[in-house]
C-alpha cells in the first residue's frame, strides 16, 4: 500500500490535504501540520514544514549506487532538499527516498530508507510535494515502527485517519523552553549519588564495547518506564535485532507497552534508515509534548550509530570527510538532533542515550561532540568492568550539572563530594600500593584506602534485568538509603566488615545482614 502523502494546494480553500490509499480524509486537520506554538510558529513559511507549495512532479531512476539513487525529472522545478520521493515498483511496500543534492537542473541525488535491491534504471519516481512524514498520536502507542512509521510487530495496520508529522522540525522557541532542575531518581546508587539525572534533561552513557551500556539502558528502562507517568519512546539505532526483540518481549510482559512507542533502525538496515530513525522518534515525542501536553521519556541506543550512519551517507553523497573520517557536518547533525530534545512549560522530554566509544577513545570527535550537549555524562570504564564492579561507571570521570547544593541539597552534595574525594585519593595511592603495599602508607591514608575500597563495592548493584543470568535478585535503592549507607561507610561503620559483604547488595541493611551471616558461618566453622 502506498504511504499517504501530505501537501498543501495553492488553492487556500483546500487547506492541508492527506492523500492515502483511496482516502481524502483529515482535510485541514491541525494535527497534520508540522508546527505548533512551541515548535514551528508559522509552518507555512517554514521550509521544513510538512508540505510544499510546488505541484508534485514525476521522474525516473537514472543511477543506483547502493543506498544512493539519482533521479532525473522532466520539469526543471526540482523537489527541494529533504523532500520525500516514492518509487513506483512492484514490491509490497513503497521505497521511500529523501532528496539530499541537486546535481543539475534536472537531476537530484537521494538517499533510500529501504533496501534498493532489485531497483533498476528507468523505474518511475514521483515527488510527494513535502518531506517524509510519520504517524503520531494514540494509534502508535504500543507499536513497533520503522523509520517511516510502518508497523513491524505483526500487528494490524494503523488507521487511515492517523495524524502524521514531518520528521524535520525546528526546536521549541527559546522563550518557550524550560530549564531542568528536578532530579529524576533511577534507583541505581552510583547514578543517583554522583551523577543525578534531570527531569527534562539529557543524559548519556559513554562506553566501549562490552562494558555494560545496553544492560544499563535496559535496567533504566525497567526501573523508569514502570514508574514513569507519561509516554515513553525508545529508538534503537544500528543495534542488534535480538536486543530489539528482547526489549519488545520484556515490555509486553511487564505491561508497559501500551504507553510506549518503539522505533527501530537496526544494524542490517540501510544507512538512511539508521540516520533518520532518531528523527522519527523525536517527531513522535514532540507530538505528545506539544499536542497532548504529556511528559515524555526518550531513550536512544545507540547515538554513535546515528553519527556512523551519517558518515556513511556523507561518503555515498561524495562529500569530503572531516577528522577521523567523519562527515564534515558532524557538529550540525548532532546539534540538530540534540537541540530538538527540549522541555516546554507543563511538558518535559527526558532523554537517556547510550553512546558507543570507538576503541575506548573518549577524545573521539563524535564522542566529544555528543557530550557537549548533555546535562549528565556517565562514563563507563573498562577498568571498573575488569574488576567486576558493575555498573562499571567511572565515579571520577562522570559528571552532572545537577550535582549542586542548590539543586540536590547540601546533604547530598557533601556526601557525594566526600565519596569522590575518598575514591580520588585511593586512585592517587594505587601505584604506591601496587609497588610497596598498603602497609607502607601512613595511618590516615590506610584508613582512606580501607573506606574507599568498601565504597567501591557498595556502589555496585545487582540488576533486575540480569537476574536470570546471575542468580542474584536485582535491587532498586531509594536515594535516601544510598546517602545514609555512604555516610555510614565514610564514618567507619563498615571498617571491620569483610569487603565481600558490601559487594552486589542494595542497601547498607542488606550488607549488614550479609556480614552477620558470614560472621555466624565463620564462628560455626571455628567451633
Amino acid at each position: 500500500m502506498r504511504p499517504r502523502l501530505t501537501f498543501t494546494s495553492t488553492d487556500p480553500t483546500l487547506g492541508n490535504c492527506v492523500i492515502g490509499a483511496g482516502t481524502g480524509a483529515n482535510v485541514g486537520d491541525p494535527d497534520l501540520l508540522g508546527g505548533t506554538e512551541t515548535n514551528v510558529p508559522v509552518a507555512q513559511n517554514d521550509p521544513l514544514a510538512t508540505f510544499d507549495q510546488r505541484v508534485p512532479s514525476n521522474g525516473v531512476v537514472h543511477a543506483v549506487r547502493g543506498a544512493v539513487v539519482d533521479v532525473v525529472f522532466a520539469e526543471p522545478d526540482l523537489p527541494p532538499i529533504n523532500s520525500a520521493l516514492v518509487v513506483e515498483w512492484d514490491r509490497p511496500t513503497a521505497l521511500i527516498l529523501e532528496v539530499h543534492s541537486h546535481l543539475d537542473q534536472k537531476t537530484i541525488r537521494a538517499v533510500a530508507f529501504q533496501s534498493t535491491a532489485g531497483l533498476a534504471r528507468g523505474v518511475s519516481v514521483h515527488s510527494s510535494g513535502g518531506p517524509v512524514t510519520v504517524p503520531v498520536g494514540k494509534a502508535v502507542l504500543g507499536r513497533l515502527l520503522d523509520v517511516v512509521g510502518n508497523p513491524q510487530d505483526n500487528g494490524p495496520a494503523l488507521p487511515d485517519d492517523t495524524p502524521r508529522r514531518s520528521i524535520h522540525a525546528l526546536p521549541p522557541l527559546l522563550k518557550s523552553q524550560t530549564g531542568a532542575t528536578d532530579v529524576f531518581e533511577t534507583g541505581i546508587k552510583v547514578i543517583d549519588l554522583l551523577t543525578p539525572m534531570a527531569q527534562g534533561g539529557k543524559a548519556a552513557m559513554f562506553g566501549g564495547a562490552g562494558v555494560g551500556k545496553t544492560v544499563l539502558v535496559m535496567e533504566l528502562i525497567r526501573a523508569m518506564v514502570e514508574k514513569y507517568e507519561g509516554t515513553s519512546v525508545f529508538t534503537g539505532v544500528g543495534e542488534r535485532s535480538r536486543e530489539g526483540h528482547e526489549l519488545l518481549t520484556e515490555m509486553q510482559e511487564s505491561g508497559v507497552l501500551e504507553r510506549t512507542v518503539l522505533v527501530y533502525g537496526q544494524m542490517n538496515e540501510p544507512p538512511g534508515a539508521r540516520w533518520r530513525a532518531p528523527l522519527t522518534a523525536l517527531t513522535i515525542s514532540e507530538y505528545f509534548r506539544d499536542q497532548k501536553h504529556k511528559n515524555v521519556l526518550l531513550l536512544m541506543d545507540n547515538v554513535f550509530r546515528f553519527v556512523q550512519a551519517g558518515a556513511e551517507v556523507s561518503s555515498l553523497l561524495g562529500r569530503l570527510p572531516s577528522r577521523v573520517g567523519y562527515q564534515p557536518t558532524l557538529a550540525t547533525e548532532v546539534a540538530g538532533l540534540q537541540e530538538r530534545i527540549a522541555s516546554v512549560a507543563g511538558s518535559a522530554v527526558t532523554a537517556i542515550q547510550a553512546v558507543y566509544v570507538p576503541a575506548d577513545d573518549f577524545t573521539d570527535p563524535a564522542v566529544t561532540t555528543i557530550s557537549g550537549h548533555m546535562d549528565c555524562v556517565i562514563m563507563l570504564s573498562r577498568a571498573q568492568a575488569a574488576e567486576g564492579f558493575y555498573p562499571a561507571i567511572d565515579p571520577l570521570g562522570s559528571s552532572s550539572m545537577l550535582l549542586n547544593p542548590l539543586v540536590v541539597g547540601v546533604d547530598h552534595y557533601q556526601t557525594a563530594e566526600a565519596v569522590r574525594q575518598a575514591l580520588a585519593r585511593f586512585r592517587e595511592l594505587s601505584d604506591i600500593i601496587s609497588l610497596l603495599g598498603v602497609e607502607e602508607l601512613g595511618t590516615a591514608d590506610r584508613l582512606i584506602v580501607k573506606r574507599a575500597r568498601r565504597l567501591q563495592r557498595f556502589l555496585t548493584q545487582p540488576f533486575m534485568v540480569t537476574e536470570d543470568f546471575t542468580g542474584t535478585p536485582g535491587a532498586s535503592v531509594p536515594l535516601a538509603e544510598t546517602l545514609s549507607g555512604c555516610r555510614a561507610i565514610l564514618d567507619g561503620e563498615a571498617d571491620e566488615w569483610s569487603e565481600s559483604s558490601l559487594y552486589m547488595v542494595g542497601t547498607l541493611a542488606d550488607a549488614r545482614t550479609k556480614e552477620a551471616a558470614a560472621s555466624a558461618t565463620d564462628a560455626e566453622a571455628a567451633a
